[in-house]
């Protein structure tokens, strides 16, 4: 991962290793879970995290002064760190940089209820941190007594890339040893549903068909994933478990609609070239894309110009595990993150569930159908948001 350009080139700093994975979807909590989820298809009903507990991390008086999205987040990110097993550093060298699309939501949704209906009396003293985006990095940070970077992104939908990106920078440049990177949403609000019905964002029956002909808006969601990110060096000298490193990450602005994606996928196009530059790789070096892909006709149709654009056609086998797990909007990049390290791991690409009639603007190579095998090579994974905002990492090997 490049830390910029100076007068003699461009500056590289440490490499950054996956060492931890934590997620927690529609389709599974942990790794596991979430992995064998990945692999069938969706059985419909709504994509809320099924049968999570808050009070394995929180004490009763506690659970109810946390939103869902920063149980989630914290959740995620305790997941993460117990997978990567006993991280000997200095807190003030540890860091947390997490990701939100909305925030709390759900109980600013409540209060507003209670405001109408009893007056401002009895709205809570701890609405302002419940429903704070930053209530998640924050829940982190306490919890693990870690007294370095404590940062929130808040860029729509590309925002669960851009925190792990963040956080790789954190420890590419040495400020940090190790960082925990993610992002987290809760917004199946009945506000947030209505909000985004209401848009015309929404699938009209609930399903997600990434690329697809007759794709017609994305399945919110619910969910958090999270990724421990440390020293490749100190990484291997304590022995972890190794997912892949963090090679590289790119991040553009369409400055083109607050919704709708710039024409061609310009603005795609650039966020991927830009990433393949910060990890040095050519094209041809990358072995899948881990898409955006959000079932939505403008911004599929977008995304994939932009990926043959830059690949050509048919370009390296493409999939969005959006046609299970749903559009977790903020936390969406980072359960993303997690299932490329996985497909890395487990040397296999998941299926696109609900892709079964392909688009004629289309020529993506889109898996389908089932399970693909993979060579470990480079995985770019995409996020790109209302207001314009574009994101990529790239994943690789170690």
């Amino acid at each position: 991962m490049l830390l910029g350009v100076g007068p003699d080139g461009p500056a590289r700093g440490h490499r950054v290793a996956i060492t931890g994975l934590g997620v927690l979807a529609c389709c599974g909590i942990g790794v596991d879970a979430f992995w064998a989820g990945l692999q069938r298809p969706w059985s419909g009903g709504e994509r809320r995290v099924p049968d999570f507990d808050p009070t394995r991390w929180f004490g009763p008086k506690e659970v109810r002064r946390v939103d869902r999205f920063a149980q989630l987040a914290v959740a995620a990110a305790d997941m993460a760190l117990v997978d990567a097993g006993p991280v000997q550093a200095d807190p003030a060298r540890c860091g947390v940089v997490f990701a939100t699309g909305i925030g709390g939501l759900e109980s600013l949704e409540e209060q507003l209820r209670v405001y109408e209906a009893r007056g401002p009396r009895r709205v809570s003293p701890f609405l302002i941190p419940m429903m704070m985006p930053n209530a998640g990095a924050g829940g982190i940070s306490i919890r693990n007594g870690w007294h370095g970077p404590c940062e929130t992104i808040t860029t729509a939908c590309a925002a669960g890339t851009h925190a792990i990106a963040a956080a790789a920078r954190l420890v590419a440049s040495g400020r940090c040893d190790v960082v925990i990177g993610g992002g987290s949403e809760a917004a199946m609000t009945g506000l947030g549903i209505a909000a985004f019905t209401n848009m015309t964002a929404l699938s009209t029956d609930g399903t997600s068909r990434p690329f697809d002909r007759r794709r017609c808006g994305f399945a919110i969601a619910e969910g958090a994933g999270a990724v421990v990110l440390e020293r490749l060096d100190q990484a291997r000298q304590r022995g972890a478990r190794i997912y892949g490193e963090v090679l590289g990450a790119g991040s553009t602005a369409d400055a083109h609609h607050i919704t709708a994606p710039a024409p061609g996928g310009a603005g795609a196009a650039a966020c991927i070239e830009l990433a393949l530059a910060d990890a040095e790789l050519a094209p041809g070096d990358i072995g899948h894309v881990n898409a955006h892909g959000t079932s939505t006709p403008l911004n599929d149709l977008a995304e994939a110009q932009a990926i043959t654009k830059v690949f050509g056609t048919p370009g390296p086998p493409v999939t969005s595990t959006k046609g299970v797990t749903g559009h977790a909007l903020g936390g969406a990049g980072a359960i993303e993150a997690v299932a490329a390290a996985l497909t890395l791991a487990h040397r296999l690409i998941p299926p696109t569930a609900g892709y079964e009639e392909p688009d004629p603007d289309i020529t993506l190579d889109v898996v389908h159908g089932e399970a693909r095998p993979f060579t470990p090579a480079p995985v770019l994974s995409s996020s790109f948001g209302f207001g314009g905002h574009n994101g990529c990492l790239v994943l690789g090997p170690s």
